[in-house]
């Protein structure tokens, strides 16, 4: 397999900084800034809500690829939880994706872990695990349904 170009370092960046470039590459639609964020290894992975794991550059580039041909996401990330450590970082949060109908604007809900390692190129991301936040329904007893 040849080998890719290693990327450049990113001067400054935090696991922070990374998750603002992400959102702000998802609201312009930037598949270039977005990507630039990610590691740059076989196994870097991401969940898109509802969707299956994508694994490997060339798939989260092409799954981006895709929903940005439709239009940017108007995305923000909320509620941002930190585990942080010297070399490794995880963020648990909500996105909150609105978007315009004839009825007004209406909001969606994604509940999303991003995972950040510390590499010879700075930061980058190394998961990107988005589910859509609803209420389980509820099981025969009443209380809520639960895959694990």
């Amino acid at each position: 397999m040849p080998r890719r170009k290693p990327l450049p370092p990113v001067p400054g960046s935090s696991p922070d900084e990374l998750e603002s470039r992400f959102y702000d590459a998802m609201r312009r639609g930037d598949l270039e800034a977005l990507m630039s964020v990610w590691a740059d290894d076989d196994e870097i992975v991401c969940v898109h809500p509802g969707g299956a794991r994508v694994v490997g550059p060339a798939a989260i580039r092409a799954s981006f690829e895709a929903i940005f041909a439709h239009a940017p996401v108007p995305i923000v990330a909320e509620q941002v939880h930190r585990l942080d450590a010297v070399s490794g970082a995880v963020h648990h949060l909500l996105e909150r994706v609105e978007t315009p109908t004839d009825e007004g604007p209406r909001q969606a809900w994604v509940v999303t872990t991003n995972v950040y390692l510390q590499t010879a190129a700075g930061w980058r991301m190394v998961a990107h695990h988005a589910s859509p936040a609803t209420l389980a329904a509820p099981d025969v007893d009443g209380a809520p349904a639960q895959l694990h």
